[in-house]
């Protein structure tokens, strides 16, 4: 088996894994995962909200905001498990689309 081949198997398993960080915080009651938080969270959790990341929240709204397609934020786990794994699958293809083209951009380079 190449090592390529180990690596494609390596990024199937953690896509399929990804819905571990919405499954295990639900299972556990712990709620939102690590580091997820957004403004009001930060203000529950310490009371104030740092300047810096006020100012700053604005900045990035992302594509699948909460890994989801819009209209799923209320569906059951079954379906946002599905969206985290599409959510995976897409940000895999997107980094490794760029990544080759850029390889390609190299190769040329110096040829």
């Amino acid at each position: 088996m190449t090592l390529a081949r180990k690596l494609w198997i390596g990024m199937g398993a953690l896509i399929v894994l990804s819905p571990l960080g919405l499954i295990l915080p639900e299972q556990f009651k712990s709620g939102k995962a690590w580091g997820e938080w957004g403004l009001d969270e930060i203000q529950k959790m310490t009371g104030y909200v740092p300047q810096g990341f006020q100012r700053l929240s604005g900045l990035w709204k992302a594509p699948l905001h909460d890994y989801a397609f819009q209209g799923w934020e209320g569906k059951g786990l079954v379906h946002l498990s599905f969206a985290y794994i599409i959510s995976a699958f897409v940000g895999i293809a997107i980094i490794t689309g760029v990544a080759f083209i850029i390889g390609k951009v190299l190769v040329k380079e110096h040829d």
